[in-house]
């Protein structure tokens, strides 16, 4: 077995045993929100943001961005739990920001396997076992925050399935201080 899966078994069955009332927790996020957020590590929306158990709907992938998948999630989150506001969190120092849609393609044409990244930029094993598939997705990669940012509260505003008056929020959590950003979004 795994020396990881095993540490996850032994500090699921710690938590189980204290468990106590969170079993009645309602399905609905108490707090009535929220959060889109990226999947890295360094962030901990439950701590920046507050949060215990039952407060709010956490959505997190590669970015933070607003995918067709993380709208459905937001949808649900509104339409059938009752959430009132939402937040999109993007950070520094994010991964998207160190690759485009088309070095990804590349890396993924040239081997299925982990890639490198070193000073000049990725690497492949080219071992031919590639696909490519990944050449026909868009990674929704990020150059700028800020922009980013702005671009997914609208992409969100602007889908047919979001209500008008829901309040969206744009923030950028800076990895060196904790501190989340505001960013401005025009109407």
């Amino acid at each position: 077995m795994s020396k990881i899966r095993d540490e996850v078994i032994t500090a699921n069955a710690k938590y189980a045993k204290g468990f106590g009332d969170k079993s009645e927790l309602p399905m609905p996020p108490g707090r009535r929100f929220a959060v889109l957020t990226c999947m890295d590590a360094r962030l901990d929306p439950a701590k920046f943001a507050g949060l215990s158990e039952g407060d709010a709907h956490v959505i997190r992938n590669a970015g933070g961005r607003a995918s067709d998948d993380a709208i459905r999630s937001l949808v649900i989150s509104y339409k059938l739990l009752g959430t009132k506001e939402w937040f999109v969190i993007h950070h520094t120092d994010c991964g998207m920001l160190t690759f485009t849609n088309e070095i990804m393609g590349d890396l993924l044409a040239s081997s299925l396997k982990t890639a490198t990244v070193d000073a000049d930029g990725w690497h492949d094993s080219a071992d031919g076992s590639g696909s490519i598939e990944g050449r026909f997705i868009n990674w929704l990669t990020i150059s700028d925050n800020a922009k980013s940012v702005v671009e997914d509260v609208q992409r969100i505003r602007n889908h047919p399935l979001v209500p008008d008056g829901i309040p969206i929020y744009g923030y950028i959590y800076n990895c060196k201080t904790g501190k989340l950003i505001e960013v401005p979004i025009p109407e």
